[in-house]
């Protein structure tokens, strides 16, 4: 079964494509690479993400509160209304991220977004999740806000099941169509040849790691997907949510 449950720090990085094929030379000396990479093909990741008719989670997010949280939709690749996705609720609270989700058929996620209830329970369903997510579904009145796709190459530390380093590239997003069977198409989030980097453990980074972090001169960075296709689509101005 899939994990359903993480908890980790999350730090991101903006690569060049110079720096980019240099970091994936030392990651392929240090860790093992993902067994959907083959010959370092990326493989899909599909979501889409929900919120208010105000935006409120987003705008709330944007002004890096302690505590924030959103819900979206993945799946791996185009599904079907029968291929197995995941409904997860993602959370921040003071630099760490949790993330709790479930397995669900497409169409089972599709009803349960919409009506807030909660599907039969089925052995491959996490059924605390579930409830979470109900409650969740409860507390805010949520419709599918946005489609956002990306390419993505992950490696695992040999020794270090807990550290988990990926690579996300042609970054794309749409505002209709917002359905995960209707392919992964959208706009670019980012010019041609920059590549999101995010470092997940919960422990501290490995010396080889800080090494190559310090030699390249990669600094770390704040960036959300969601969060810069809103400002950029809806041009957002900073403001406090009240």
């Amino acid at each position: 079964m899939a994990i359903e449950v993480f908890n980790r720090y999350e730090h991101k990085y903006l690569l060049d494509k110079k720096t980019f094929e240099r970091v994936i030379k030392v990651m392929d000396e240090h860790m093992v690479i993902d067994s959907h990479n083959l010959n370092h093909t990326p493989y899909t990741i599909s979501n889409i993400y929900f919120d208010t008719p105000d935006d409120y989670l987003i705008r709330t997010s944007l002004t890096k509160p302690e505590y924030k949280e959103k819900l979206r939709l993945r799946s791996y690749g185009v599904p079907n209304a029968n291929s197995k996705v995941f409904l997860e609720i993602k959370k921040k609270f003071k630099g760490i991220v949790n993330k709790r989700r479930t397995a669900l058929t497409l169409s089972e996620a599709y009803d349960f977004a919409e009506t807030g209830k909660s599907p039969e329970f089925k052995e491959y369903m996490n059924k605390q999740v579930l409830s979470e997510l109900e409650y969740f579904l409860k507390v805010y009145d949520l419709s599918p806000k946005l489609y956002l796709a990306y390419d993505r190459i992950a490696y695992f530390e040999k020794d270090n099941a807990d550290l988990r380093i990926s690579f996300d590239m042609n970054i794309r997003s749409r505002r209709y169509d917002l359905a995960l069977e209707h392919g992964d198409y959208g706009e670019k989030l980012l010019p041609h040849g920059v590549y999101l980097m995010e470092i997940k453990t919960s422990l501290a980074k490995p010396l080889w790691l800080t090494k190559m972090l310090t030699e390249l001169d990669i600094k770390r960075v704040t960036f959300s997907k969601y969060g810069t296709e809103f400002k950029q689509t809806v041009n957002y101005e900073y403001k406090e949510v009240v």
